[in-house]
């Protein structure tokens, strides 16, 4: 099961400005703490959680990071294309880890990220999961995301006020946090079903 889905800024390597900043997260189900005997208030809740994938937002940004280093690419490439550009998925940079019990997470948790070029995906599942199946699940999360969102065009600052579209992208293609076995078919079904509900 997946547990969480970001997306979130990515910086070059060394970068001096800003911060690793999350742009949108998404917890599906509840972390569980059975060594807390005290009864966590939603406030509380909200604040872990935000920790917790701040946490893994900066874990990504600095596999990415090394990733770049030893691909020996800049900080220009991580500059937005024109809108006429496509963005080539398959050539974005990804990875997996794997954070231990307490490391922000109750449970041991995977990561599974992809950078395409500012903007960083990743989810966050049980250890168990098919990574195969995640990773071209969040590659076509990430290409439906770029295709509605128009994140990479500049200015593209559509995504804080989006939050409903990602989410009827989520509930359709990680209904629940639940990885789905899609063919083509099936995708392109989706696709038209989810166009034609916010087409208007």
């Amino acid at each position: 099961m997946v547990h969480a889905f970001l997306i979130h800024t990515l910086r070059a390597a060394k970068a001096e400005e800003g911060l690793c900043r999350v742009l949108y997260s998404c917890f599906f189900g509840a972390e569980n703490s059975p060594n807390d005997p005290q009864p966590h208030g939603a406030e509380r809740d909200r604040l872990l959680r935000k920790e917790q994938i701040l946490a893994v937002a900066r874990q990504v940004e600095s596999m990415f990071q090394l990733q770049q280093q030893a691909c020996g690419r800049h900080a220009v490439d991580l500059q937005p294309q024109s809108s006429d550009d496509p963005v080539a998925l398959h050539e974005a940079p990804c990875g997996v880890f794997r954070l231990a019990p307490g490391d922000p997470f109750q449970e041991p948790r995977t990561v599974v990220w992809l950078g395409v070029l500012s903007i960083g995906f990743a989810l966050v599942l049980d250890t168990h999961e098919n990574l195969l199946l995640v990773e071209s699940t969040l590659r076509l999360l990430a290409r439906l995301l770029l295709d509605h969102l128009r994140l990479l065009v500049p200015g593209g600052a559509n995504l804080l006020l989006r939050a409903d579209l990602i989410e009827g992208i989520l509930t359709r293609f990680l209904p629940h946090g639940q990885l789905l076995f899609l063919n083509d078919q099936f995708v392109q079904g989706l696709e038209k079903e989810f166009s034609a509900a916010w087409s208007h």
